[in-house]
């Protein structure tokens, strides 16, 4: 974020605190009784407004009554004062003094019990308000406190000594012990074990580790480390130890940034709050005129004074927009805390708002919906061959070579050959550039390529042919095999779809998603036939980095509200065009965590069924509290200026109003994740 950028958002989270009945710092002057000082001086209120009220009705002197209303006031007027004051000093006019100045009022027309009734409820109300957003805050500092404080660090000599977490440096091999946190991110350079992710990427099982195959190369690309090796700082290790090699200092790890970017997210407004925030600015001023009006409504209607002055203190009660400034705040605030504790990271409200409105998802092919590696999916002997022929020879070749392709053969052909062990030795390796391979494997010419590489004399014979028409149709990448002028047989390697695709589509159509797309730079056959595997009916390939991202424009141009799935890197442009930018892997790729608007933190593309979910809960929500809080407002302050309701009346429903919203926000916490049962 830039120093602007910090800027704006200080000052819109500074705004946030004047306009509402929040006030952040409430329970900094708690005294001896702490963060519950507030509640228990508003009991306290309470219990003595009640007995005042009871010893009025029981014949007891008016000089006693008035005496314990007016210990009533001072134990509901402290910590109000101390705001007002700490507010008037830093020239801020809060809800507050609005409240004291209507209680003073009371007090002047000897309506004292109507007074401490206001105060109490006013401050039981905050002190209860803040008591549950201060649920929502610790969910998300909770996660700061992951972290152990001190680390095993191993010297050369292999001693271990206990250090500061934040002593150490990139580079630094610490013990991780079973059953600790792990101290830093980093890799693994010895031990198996399993490590409980959920703080980071919301995988509900632990996922097992094992070391990576050469230190020295993981070292200096720690971001292409494998998953299986990655460990993040935070996480929980299982039952064995584990030696792990530090690649980010504490204060850079991905826990703290996730940890970070939570909080900022608190301050970034939803286009709901920008709305309440406009508003306010009208209906305060308006509402304080309206009040200095009815002040001297006895001048034109024929009452008392004093009946005039206690109506308008009382639709000064009705009107003050506590529970509008606090709807939205708290029902963001709860959504993108639970959402992280499902490791997706959602950066601010707007986010939120928009992906609750999504009604097309466009998702990048490569690594979204298909694993990212190539996979061997058929071999097809011809002529007579044998698959083990087909493999063996394939083998034995792609073994030297060092094409893309060739770590699909070798690794599909391993798992197939019952002995690859036998396979005979290929010699004198050569590439066809833009067309395949060439080998001699047991004094036999061995040609692997394309089948373009064999067209140029003559045709492919039926067999061959027929069988490539198949598998290019079913959307695979093709490689004709031959061994000594004799067709052996055909291979197909493909890109293939994840398991939890198919899935993840079918749950997405059932939260309301109305259009699946899918974008690939993949020749459009190949694209086609993936997208039919998982169950999307669209399917655009060949397309560069530039025809996604006009793909995408043409969607936003024509209002619609469409999300851009890909992994934060390559598809930068289009995440960025997209009304919503998700990126998946979030975890393990700083680039995905700084480019998109959400962030999967898990490789794993099941919890995009859950960022849609609650952001649509989310939005359900801020509606509700949006027509709730408007509702009571426009309810009470007409029922507050023809005498329907007084002070009391007016305070019960105001204050009420405002926990409602609050504990109607708060059910986001407890949000449950479909695809996690145990969540």
């Amino acid at each position: 974020m830039s120093t602007d950028e910090k800027k704006v958002a200080n000052e819109s989270k500074a705004e946030h605190s004047q306009a509402g009945h929040k006030h952040e710092d409430a329970h900094d002057h708690g005294g001896i009784f702490g963060e519950r000082g507030e509640l228990i001086f508003s009991i306290a209120c309470g219990v003595v407004t009640a007995a005042g009220w009871a010893a009025a009705h029981s014949g007891v002197s008016a000089t006693i009554v008035t005496c314990m209303f007016v210990l009533a006031y001072a134990l509901g007027g402290w910590f109000t004062v101390q705001e007002v004051i700490a507010a008037l000093r830093q020239r801020k006019f809060q809800i507050d003094f609005l409240m004291l100045l209507a209680a003073a009022g009371a007090a002047i027309l000897g309506e004292w019990f109507e007074g401490a009734l206001l105060l109490f409820l006013f401050t039981l109300g905050h002190a209860l308000e803040g008591f549950a957003m201060n649920r929502a805050r610790q969910a998300i500092s909770a996660l700061s406190q992951l972290v152990p404080e001190t680390a095993w660090r191993i010297g050369g000599d292999g001693q271990t000594t206990e250090v500061a977490v934040t002593a150490l440096v990139v580079g630094d091999l610490v013990l991780v012990k079973p059953n600790s946190r792990l101290p830093a991110d980093g890799f693994v350079v010895e031990g198996q074990s399993s490590v409980d992710q959920a703080s980071i990427t919301g995988e509900s099982v632990p996922v097992d580790k094992r070391p990576v195959a050469d230190a020295a190369t993981a070292r200096s690309l720690p971001a292409a480390v494998d998953a299986v090796s990655r460990v993040f700082a935070g996480t929980i290790n299982g039952a064995s130890a584990l030696k792990v090699e530090t690649t980010k200092i504490a204060a850079e790890s991905t826990l703290a940034r996730v940890a970070n970017m939570v909080s900022q997210a608190e301050t970034q407004k939803s286009p709901t709050q920008v709305f309440t925030d406009r508003f306010e600015r009208f209906f305060v001023p308006s509402i304080l005129t309206v009040v200095v009006l009815l002040l001297f409504a006895w001048v034109i209607i024929d009452e008392p004074v004093a009946q005039s002055v206690y109506r308008a203190m009382a639709v000064l009660v009705a009107a003050s927009p506590c529970a509008l400034a606090i709807a939205t705040p708290s029902a963001v605030l709860a959504g993108v805390a639970r959402a992280a504790r499902s490791g997706v990271l959602i950066k601010g409200g707007a986010h939120l708002e928009s992906m609750g409105r999504v009604d097309i998802i466009a998702f990048d092919k490569t690594g979204t919906l298909t694993e990212g590696k190539p996979k061997l999916t058929d071999v097809c002997p011809v002529a007579g061959a044998t698959e083990q022929e087909l493999l063996a020879v394939a083998y034995a070749v792609e073994l030297h070579s060092d094409h893309p392709l060739a770590s699909a053969i070798v690794a599909g052909g391993k798992a197939r050959l019952q002995n690859a062990d036998a396979v005979p030795e290929a010699t004198e390796v050569k590439a066809i550039i833009g067309f395949g391979v060439s080998a001699l494997v047991a004094s036999n010419e061995v040609l692997i390529g394309k089948p373009a590489l064999f067209t140029q004399a003559a045709a492919l014979p039926t067999e061959v042919a027929d069988t490539l028409a198949r598998l290019q149709r079913d959307g695979r990448t093709v490689m004709v095999v031959r061994r000594a002028n004799i067709f052996v047989g055909v291979l197909g390697v493909m890109d293939t779809p994840r398991e939890s695709s198919l899935v993840v589509v079918a749950q997405l159509r059932q939260l309301g998603v109305t259009e699946m797309i899918m974008l690939s730079g993949d020749n459009q056959r190949v694209a086609e036939a993936v997208a039919a595997s998982v169950g999307i009916t669209t399917a655009r390939g060949d397309l560069l980095p530039e025809d996604k991202v006009a793909v995408i424009a043409s969607y936003v141009k024509s209002s619609r509200s469409v999300a851009m799935v890909g992994d934060g890197v390559n598809d930068a442009p289009a995440l960025a065009t997209a009304t919503v930018g998700i990126a998946m892997g979030g975890g393990g790729s700083a680039v995905a965590l700084e480019t998109a608007d959400i962030a999967l933190m898990a490789d794993d593309l099941r919890g995009l069924p859950f960022a849609v979910a609650i952001s649509r809960a989310a939005r359900r929500i801020i509606q509700q509290n949006l027509w709730a809080s408007l509702g009571m407002v426009g309810l009470l302050i007409p029922a507050t200026i023809f005498g329907f309701a007084g002070i009391g009346v007016a305070v019960v429903f105001h204050e009420g109003s405002t926990l409602l919203v609050v504990a109607n926000a708060l059910r986001l916490l407890a949000f449950k994740d479909l695809a996690k049962p145990n969540d």
